[in-house]
């Protein structure tokens, strides 16, 4: 569904992003892994055309089943945006509007798409079914929910819309480890149920093993390593993709090492 080749997103001289070649089918999940500066968040904001609001420079080709994103002029981009290609932030409470009730901002979302007050109705009750989340959420404002709650109900609403792609920046970053689970699962179905195509960008080598087909790793800049997760995880070739492989706490005989 998305293809990329030779992507640099660039400020000024300088390029924080190259990616040569990605590529994204229906039902699958690529993992992009990296430290903070690597450009991971510059690659997905690329794939949101939302680069050019920072002021950065993007050349490559990005294709969305064919359709060249790169080209798109902002009202086209409108249009693509939540319907196409939905995204999942690192902290969904700097998404959600602080003075409205859940159920108002989810309403107006589906409604500035297109959706019919009925058809909004029966979206957002399916997509919080979806979520494990019940209805009374809708009532409460984002400060009266967790984290885990207020990123289920992030999700729900970039699933409401059925997009084909979503991209998920550090979605379980400010979780613990038991919602990062929950979290995990809830884009797994999402991902069986709809045939979505899913990156999933982290700096955690052992959250992306648990949901990613393939991997590619980035370090200032650029793709140093790139694979299926299974083969990658057991042979890494490169020496920034094992350190990162040792960062990963390991518990031995009731301590963690």
């Amino acid at each position: 569904m998305i293809q990329i080749r030779d992507l640099r997103v660039s400020y000024g001289g300088r390029v924080v992003a190259h990616v040569p070649e990605l590529d994204l089918d229906a039902a699958t999940v690529v993992g992009i892994v990296g430290e903070s500066g690597s450009g991971k968040s510059q690659t997905a904001l690329a794939l949101m055309g939302l680069c050019g609001h920072a002021g950065a420079r993007v050349s490559g080709s990005i294709t969305l089943d064919g359709d060249e994103l790169t080209t798109k002029s902002p009202s086209q981009w409108r249009q693509i945006r939540g319907r196409r290609i939905g995204m999942i932030l690192q902290s969904p409470r700097s998404a959600l509007n602080p003075t409205m009730r859940l159920g108002v901002l989810f309403a107006r979302t589906l409604k500035l798409h297109g959706l019919g007050r009925s058809e909004v109705e029966a979206r957002m009750r399916t997509a919080l079914d979806e979520v494990v989340l019940s209805r009374d959420i809708l009532e409460r404002y984002p400060h009266q929910v967790s984290g885990g709650q207020a990123q289920r109900f992030a999700i729900a609403m970039v699933s409401s819309l059925r997009p084909g792609v979503v991209i998920a920046d550090e979605p379980t970053s400010a979780l613990d480890v038991t919602v990062q689970a929950e979290v995990i699962e809830v884009l797994r179905e999402l991902k069986e149920r709809h045939g979505t195509a899913l990156l999933f960008i982290s700096h955690d080598l052992a959250v992306v093993s648990e949901l990613a087909d393939s991997v590619i790793v980035m370090r200032q800049g650029q793709v140093v390593e790139s694979g299926p997760t299974g083969e990658l995880l057991s042979s890494p070739r490169d020496e920034y993709t094992r350190a990162l492989l040792a960062a990963v706490p390991v518990i031995r005989s009731g301590e963690v090492s």
